[in-house]
């Protein structure tokens, strides 16, 4: 299969993963958490993200965010989320079949929550017959692969806390948000505010696991039993907290997200310079771009990626840690000759 830009989830491993597996596949060890690797992994977390952090290791992205919103809400209460949010377009209902509570969406021009956004949809308070906000969700970078700045998550979790409401974070891809703003994940989480984070490492290098990351102790309530009847409980769990011990301690996050990062800032240089309409700033592994239906559906038929909004005639294109420069330019001079 020709490499193509669909997703950071359609490459491979990194080797320092397989490694770490490998590594872990020695004898006996208890199961569900009780072990070495999971020990060690929980005491990283707790240095990355703060002394009060509690990590709770999930099989998928839909399985951290859903484990976060039934910590933070309850099956009569709500959360305000962007209108392409994750949680919204791709969980295929989950957080409303598995929690019970609603989503309050709201249309924004780059896929970011503001302040007077969210304001929209606080009200109703007390009031028995409507669904009660209590969380607010941002993605870090969001799904047009934009970034919030450290003020404006600031400002969202100032605003969360003052209506006695929570700030949630689905951080799949916060390793590439965190290389793009040169910060720490917990100068963008813990610092800010934040009280509940969905941490992914797929998309960046891992094989699976995620993470929900409890940064609020009042949350923490009964977690271990909320994973389990979530069927979220990995009985092998040594092989997910060794890939995040191999990730966080030799920088591997950065690098794979510095890479990819770097490969969509060369695409998105390669294709302006063919005169192609960038529909949103560049600041992580996505290019937005807007193109005539004609060439991308042949473009398509060479390389796979997807379409974002087939109405606008705007796709997606993703690079992932082991795109190379070559990919980038025979991708490019595909375009080229389409478009000419």
């Amino acid at each position: 299969m020709k490499r193509g830009f669909g997703s950071d989830n359609h490459s491979g491993i990194s080797p320092e993963i397989f490694k770490a597996i490998a590594d872990a596949n020695t004898d006996h060890a208890l199961a569900y958490g009780d072990d070495e690797w999971c020990a060690r992994t929980e005491a990283l977390f707790r240095d990355c993200f703060g002394p009060q952090a509690k990590v709770y290791f999930v099989f998928n992205g839909t399985g951290a965010n859903v484990l976060s919103i039934d910590a933070m809400c309850r099956s009569h209460e709500a959360v305000v989320c962007a209108e392409t949010a994750h949680i919204n377009v791709d969980e295929c209902g989950a957080p409303q079949r598995v929690v019970g509570c609603r989503l309050l969406t709201v249309d924004t021009p780059d896929g970011k929550l503001t302040p007077e956004l969210v304001k929209t949809r606080l009200h109703g308070f007390g009031f028995e017959h409507h669904s009660q906000p209590r969380a607010i969700s941002i993605t870090q970078s969001t799904e047009l692969g934009t970034l919030y700045t450290l003020g404006e998550i600031r400002a969202l979790a100032d605003l969360a806390h003052s209506y006695n409401m929570f700030l949630h974070m689905d951080g799949a891809r916060l390793a590439n948000a965190a290389v793009s703003l040169n910060c720490s994940f917990k100068e963008m989480t813990t610092d800010l505010g934040v009280d509940c984070l969905s941490f992914g490492g797929t998309k960046n290098g891992l094989l699976m696991g995620e993470s929900c990351v409890i940064l609020n102790p009042t949350l923490d309530i009964d977690m271990k039993y909320r994973r389990k009847q979530m069927t979220q409980l990995c009985s092998k769990m040594r092989f997910m907290a060794a890939q995040f011990e191999a990730y966080l301690t030799t920088d591997l996050w950065r690098r794979n997200a510095e890479h990819s990062n770097a490969m969509a800032q060369l695409l998105y240089r390669e294709v302006c310079a063919l005169g192609v309409k960038v529909m949103y700033p560049v600041q992580v592994n996505s290019v937005f771009v807007q193109l005539p239906a004609d060439i991308w559906h042949a473009l398509q038929k060479e390389y796979f990626f997807y379409d974002w909004d087939e109405a606008s005639n705007v796709v997606r294109w993703m690079c992932s840690f082991d795109t190379t420069e070559d990919d980038i330019r025979n991708f490019v001079a595909a375009l080229k000759r389409l478009l000419s």
